[in-house]
């Protein structure tokens, strides 16, 4: 039976080529780490998008030592990326039984925000939990159409006002959550990075209206990024941790990319841990994210 490790594992193949398999392959023959090979290492695991400061500090911690060898550069490798991936932080949601979970979401236009928002509702639904869908995006009408296309097709219930003050819908969102005894508001955010204040003053108000009115209740400020944009990722990553109090990722479109090294680099940079993966097209193809799972995945 082809099982979720099997998924995962076909997901992340062209990350795992790319950042295990094309270092490992140039370096593991060698006798010793000489500064030619360390410096082609280096090269490699940059160009894997794992970021210049983690490769640079990777590469470092070997030219210091004198045990590890060329041929064990695959198993230094796996132990590095694990530990960098538990130090971010525990990779399980937060939720709350028998009280309202909030999940703030953000993300650039086109990260496959409102997408994930509709499959982690159908994932709550499948749990047989109340959920409430918050359209916060509301000045881009697609945003708004797409929110309320994936609440019919989770189940889930939504708020919406078309061109209305985001904060006020979040608002409205919370006074029916709490009158109609709801499990879980799912808020949907703009993503528009070309005008920086007004995106940070937008998701602000936002922030301060769940701050003031339920701040006992927001479980998760989740960013999305789709893994396909490599470092620009950990740029918009960047940007967003400015504007609210990023506390996860969820990762998108990790089936195909081969940069899904990413992952790792916002937890070295960031120290964000990531918690949910979408490893396909169809609602159930959004995944806890497990550490250990996806270092197998890559390095099996």
């Amino acid at each position: 039976m082809f099982n979720f490790f099997d998924k995962l594992k076909s997901t992340v193949s062209k990350t795992a080529q790319s950042l295990v398999g094309n270092v490992v392959g140039a370096v593991s023959e060698e006798e010793e780490f000489s500064e030619f090979v360390l410096d082609d290492m280096e090269d490699l695991l940059i160009s894997a998008d794992l970021g210049v400061n983690f490769a640079s500090e990777l590469v470092d911690k070997l030219r210091k030592q004198n045990k590890i060898k060329p041929s064990q550069v695959k198993e230094f490798l796996r132990n590095e990326f694990l530990k960098t991936l538990e130090f971010a932080g525990s990779p399980k949601l937060n939720y709350k039984d028998g009280e309202l979970n909030i999940y703030f979401i953000a993300g650039v236009n086109g990260a496959g925000k409102t997408t994930l928002i509709g499959k982690l509702a159908y994932k709550f639904k499948q749990e047989g939990k109340k959920v409430l869908i918050a359209a916060g995006d509301t000045f881009r009408a697609a945003a708004e159409e797409q929110a309320d296309i994936w609440s019919k097709r989770s189940g889930a219930d939504i708020v919406r006002r078309d061109k209305a003050d985001p904060a006020s819908v979040v608002y409205e969102a919370i006074q029916k959550a709490r009158k109609e005894n709801y499990d879980v508001i799912l808020v949907d955010t703009a993503g528009r990075l070309q005008n920086k204040y007004n995106l940070m003053e937008e998701l602000s108000k936002i922030k301060n209206v769940i701050d003031k009115n339920a701040p006992n209740e927001l479980r998760e400020s989740i960013l999305v990024i789709d893994a396909n944009t490599g470092q620009n990722g950990l740029q918009q990553a960047q940007v967003f941790k400015d504007c609210v109090n990023l506390t996860c990722v969820a990762l998108t479109k990790l089936d195909g990319s081969a940069k899904g090294a990413i992952v790792l680099a916002i937890a070295k940079e960031l120290c964000l841990p990531v918690k949910l993966v979408g490893v396909g097209e169809k609602m159930e193809d959004l995944q806890d994210f497990n550490s250990q799972e996806f270092i197998n995945a890559l390095f099996i």
